[in-house]
């Protein structure tokens, strides 16, 4: 038996203790989330800020939701930023391990505290999802995996040693050890002195394991970059592979063994650097799953991704932020990871917030969550459907992000948009990237609503014009459904929606992204976000050249 598939088979004992517990809960929802409760409340009633403000520890549900108000990251910042310069656990009778950053919806960094009390909670949602991966697709059994880092801005990496998001860091010790022995790239990757060069090393590993049985990252668009850098950088990795040396990479990445294959060397310098599903299957021919977000505006690229790795199934993640876990996949479905967390949702039409046990099939929610990290009633700012129950656990599928946009009062919300998406007729070889709310519109107009779509190079720049129009237009009639935006165009608050259809916008797009300081990995394709400034992507004059008839 080799190295990895022993480390595969010790780890799926470790996990059965935790698989076995969260079948308990599948029958026991109420009792164990009243208890995940009571425990973090003990916790918190012995720190200084639960003393400050009076947290019991004898609070039930019923005296939480009455007493403790519900929170956003504004209500923690400035107690998170005199904690992290005191270095002391404030929240939470729980020692902070390290803080994690990560990106919102706009440029700012939130540094979130990862206790050990929270890491226990993430590691009872990861036991039951690997375990089920495991049993479902036996081929990860075998091979090494790659589960991916949240790449950070160069000049952010030096201000966060210690603090990068490894997915493996999630895991207790033992599990995290195992692990590790299991892994085709290194966790040193992360030590470079820049995401190009990260993501370099990251291709390298990846290029020389011919038994590559899994691959999970978060975003859908960040394997695509991936599989496209592969072609881009072909010639210098192949050199790599073939000498065992990081040549001109080195002074970045001295600090790890360069990989040697004489195998994925040839492969890569024979190969024309073109994405291709068959190249991809001959390089790793062992792989058995993808794991990416697959639903709302990622759906579009899951579909890419998935054409591109045909050969391995794609399991759709569950809802995870860098402030916790609210479900995880179970087969096809992402049921609530109960034993982690303490959830409360906000019906999306009466507003009433429930308990995860007062949930029905057919609502419309927004979840909050209370952690170990001391985050109380913490709103993430998603939208769930409630899609049913598995035992006594809701099944949630993700919609959107649920923060909307008012510019001028035509409160248009993510997941409005994202219906609206899913309505319209798009060209075959076009798929959208975002809409985004631009403050000013072009020539310093009235705001507008900007559709940003994506197509392969090589048409002619009349054909772009005329996608872009056809699709402006259909999402122009969509917004219009809104009553508030309706009203906002009738008094010319608006302009109408536009639409910028080229190659690479994804690309730009993203770019864009981390200039404002947005962290590589965790930036998400959404359906809507408000954008202000100068626009992420280039327009073209559409008097430039006549339109085209390009048919739709």
């Amino acid at each position: 038996m080799s190295k990895q598939s022993m480390g595969h088979l010790l780890m799926r004992q470790l996990l059965r203790p935790g698989e076995m517990r969260f079948r308990v809960q599948r029958g026991q929802l109420e009792r164990t989330q009243r208890g995940r409760l009571s425990q973090i409340l003990t916790r918190v009633a012995h720190s200084p800020v639960g003393r400050k403000t009076g947290v019991s520890a004898a609070w039930r549900w019923e005296d939480f939701a009455y007493h403790q108000p519900t929170s956003t990251y504004s209500d923690w910042d400035g107690a998170i930023q005199a904690q992290m310069a005191s270095r002391s656990q404030r929240f939470i009778d729980s020692q902070v391990m390290r803080y994690q950053p990560t990106s919102g919806s706009g440029s700012a960094i939130k540094w979130i505290p990862y206790t050990k009390l929270f890491l226990g909670e993430l590691d009872r949602a990861i036991a039951p999802w690997l375990g089920d991966l495991y049993r479902r697709y036996p081929g990860v059994r075998q091979g090494v995996h790659y589960w991916s880092l949240s790449w950070l801005p160069t000049e952010m990496r030096q201000q966060v040693s210690g603090h990068i998001n490894d997915d493996m860091k999630l895991l207790g010790v033992g599990k995290r050890w195992l692990a590790n022995r299991t892994q085709a790239v290194p966790e040193s990757v992360s030590m470079a002195a820049s995401s190009d060069d990260s993501l370099f090393a990251t291709l390298a590993y990846l290029s020389s394991r011919q038994d590559l049985s899994a691959m999970s990252v978060w975003s859908p668009t960040f394997a695509l970059g991936l599989l496209e850098k592969l072609g881009v950088w072909k010639d210098e990795l192949s050199t790599v592979l073939a000498s065992g040396h990081w040549g001109d990479r080195q002074q970045s990445l001295g600090h790890m063994p360069a990989p040697l294959s004489l195998r994925g060397g040839q492969m890569l310098q024979a190969w024309d650097g073109m994405t291709d599903a068959n190249f991809y299957r001959e390089l790793w021919p062992q792989l058995a799953l993808v794991s990416a977000w697959d639903t709302a505006s990622a759906a579009p690229w899951a579909r890419q991704l998935r054409s591109l790795l045909p050969h391995a199934p794609l399991q759709g993640k569950g809802l995870w932020a860098t402030e916790g876990v609210v479900t995880i996949p179970q087969g096809d479905q992402h049921v609530l990871a109960a034993g982690s967390h303490f959830y409360e949702f906000e019906d999306a039409s009466t507003r009433e917030i429930l308990p995860a046990w007062k949930l029905e099939a057919g609502q419309q929610v927004s979840p909050l969550m209370t952690t170990g990290s001391g985050l109380l009633r913490y709103r993430l700012g998603d939208r769930l459907l409630v899609t049913g129950h598995a035992g006594q656990l809701p099944t949630l599928e993700f919609q959107g992000r649920d923060d909307g946009v008012d510019m001028v009062g035509e409160k248009i919300s993510s997941v409005a948009v994202q219906k609206v998406l899913d309505a319209m007729h798009w060209p075959a070889v076009v798929r959208p990237v975002i809409v985004l709310a631009q403050e000013q519109g072009a020539d310093h107009g009235r705001p507008q609503y900007l559709l940003l779509a994506e197509a392969p190079p090589g048409f002619p720049a009349a054909a772009y014009r005329n996608w872009g129009h056809h699709l402006a237009e259909q999402l122009e009639a969509g917004l219009q459904e809104s009553f508030h935006y309706q009203l906002a165009r009738n008094l010319d608050q608006l302009n109408g929606a536009h639409c910028i259809c080229g190659p690479q916008l994804r690309h730009q797009y993203m770019a864009a992204c981390r200039e404002r300081g947005m962290i590589d990995g965790n930036i998400k394709i959404e359906a809507l976000r408000q954008w202000s400034g100068p626009l992420p992507v280039a327009d073209v004059d559409p008097e430039q050249s006549p339109v085209m008839d390009v048919q739709l």
